[in-house]
């Protein structure tokens, strides 16, 4: 049979590979069937096996145009940025200009940062998630859905800061944050004086010989990228992240990415090693532990270092055992998770779980979609609306854009541009009550507003 999958050696930390690194059949069966169904449009998966790599590509990088992604290809890699930021931090850490309990307010003179009763936020609390900053400012209102973060300025997050209170105290609690990822960027280039893109490449890209990895991509690299997809297929732009870039901006290749994780598990400088060191749990009671952005597990007896991203049509995940053993690096320009197909190649037999199919969409009466229309809270930071447009039911969540929702039965709907349902359940009256967010292996109720 002709093989499906373009096999490229790297072998960027030796002279000559013994033998390319092997890529799991469970593996190369599921990205074939992702790319030929169309789930994704193109796959890239990056094999570490010690110091040789090989790279398999999958489906097609570029519509029209012949020949499957390679080594080369670019991805806009999302939050695994956030590891190139904290990175950044143990490296001033490991530099003497910067304290890791430091509070952040010191790098940022002209900025009012909010604090506690008197407990400020660190840099650690940035660069682990516990800063109790939420995952989105509240003043992120974009103008173009499709393009979220271009208008989100650095005056705006100035405004933000100063504005917002703190539900908890600094240290106490993980919650995940975009926003204090784009503080901790923000924070780091005014120490060192400079652009954080600027950072990014004097103190990582150069040093490492990573040529196609910028927040700022180039005319050659975007030559090279991969167009973004929603989960439904549609094209959809790069996403321009702005002051935000700090938290999910870079551009990358698969090249870029195994010299990269290869500088971590390779008898790694002070500042690589720093970054993976355990620094919180993600809960009380937790197993997974935080790094400086790097999550760190065990499974099947083996400790590895995690992280994933996602922009509007991009999907990435980077991990790499602790033990310099193995290391995994997926890039896909569709807006639909790899984190499976990634810790499965990185741990061979990890169960990959069961394909999930394209769902078909019914016809309901607009008289009926009438019915869904309102806003559902959560909180007092989020609310999803649900409006009644010409095309039908669109759903829009506080901070986000809108996006269609497309019906299965009655009281059942699915996204197409996120990999989400949304169920309503409905009072002794039959009226509608509640919207029940169903994402990643939770259901969240959302009340709906009177």
């Amino acid at each position: 049979m002709t093989p499906t999958f373009a096999l490229l050696p790297l072998c960027l930390l030796s002279t000559a590979a013994l033998a390319a690194p092997s890529l799991d059949d469970a593996v190369r069966q599921r990205a074939e069937d992702l790319t030929r169904t169309g789930m994704h449009a193109s796959i890239v998966i990056a094999v570490i096996d010690g110091k040789d790599s090989a790279v398999y590509g999958f489906g097609t990088a570029h519509p029209g145009k012949p020949g499957k992604p390679g080594a080369d290809t670019v991805y806009q890699i999302g939050s695994v940025t956030k590891t190139m930021t904290a990175l950044l931090l143990a490296d001033a850490v490991a530099e003497g200009k910067v304290k890791l309990d430091e509070p952040v307010a010191t790098l940022l003179p002209g900025y009012t940062v909010p604090a506690f009763d008197g407990k400020q936020i660190s840099l650690l609390d940035l660069a682990t998630h516990y800063s109790s900053l939420p995952r989105l400012p509240d003043n992120f209102t974009p103008a173009n859905p499709a393009n979220p973060y271009a208008d989100y300025t650095p005056a705006k997050q100035r405004q933000f800061l100063a504005a917002y209170r703190l539900p908890h105290a600094p240290g106490t609690r993980f919650d995940y944050s975009n926003i204090g990822y784009a503080v901790l960027g923000t924070a780091l280039a005014a120490q060192a004086g400079t652009s954080y893109e600027a950072l990014l490449q004097s103190r990582i890209a150069v040093p490492l010989g990573m040529r196609s990895t910028s927040n700022q991509p180039t005319h050659g690299m975007l030559a090279r990228l991969a167009p973004g997809h929603l989960l439904s297929g549609e094209p959809t732009p790069a996403w321009d992240l702005n002051v935000v870039a700090p938290a999910g901006g870079v551009y990358s290749s698969a090249r870029d990415m195994v010299a990269y994780l290869q500088a971590y598990m390779f008898k790694p400088l002070r500042p690589y090693a720093l970054a993976i060191q355990p620094q919180r749990p993600l809960a009380p009671g937790s197993e997974t532990q935080i790094g400086l952005a790097w999550l760190l597990e065990q499974q099947q007896g083996q400790a590895y270092a995690w992280h994933s991203g996602q922009t509007g049509g991009y999907t990435s995940y980077a991990a790499f055992t602790t033990d310099g053993k193995r290391g995994v690096v997926v890039l896909t320009n569709t807006a639909r998770t790899v984190d499976a197909l990634g810790l499965s190649a990185l741990l061979p037999g990890t169960p990959l779980p069961p394909l999930k199919k394209p769902q078909a969409a019914i016809e309901l009466p607009r008289a009926a979609l009438a019915e869904y229309v309102g806003e559902y809270s959560l909180d007092k930071d989020f609310t999803l609306t649900v409006t009644l447009g010409k095309q039908g039911l669109e759903a829009a969540g506080t901070g986000v854009g809108s996006a269609p929702l497309f019906a299965s039965a009655k009281d059942q709907f699915f996204f197409r541009a996120i990999d989400a349902d949304l169920a309503f359940t409905r009072d002794a009256a039959g009226k509608i009550a509640n919207a029940v967010l169903k994402q990643g292996g939770q259901d969240v109720v959302l009340p709906r507003k009177p």
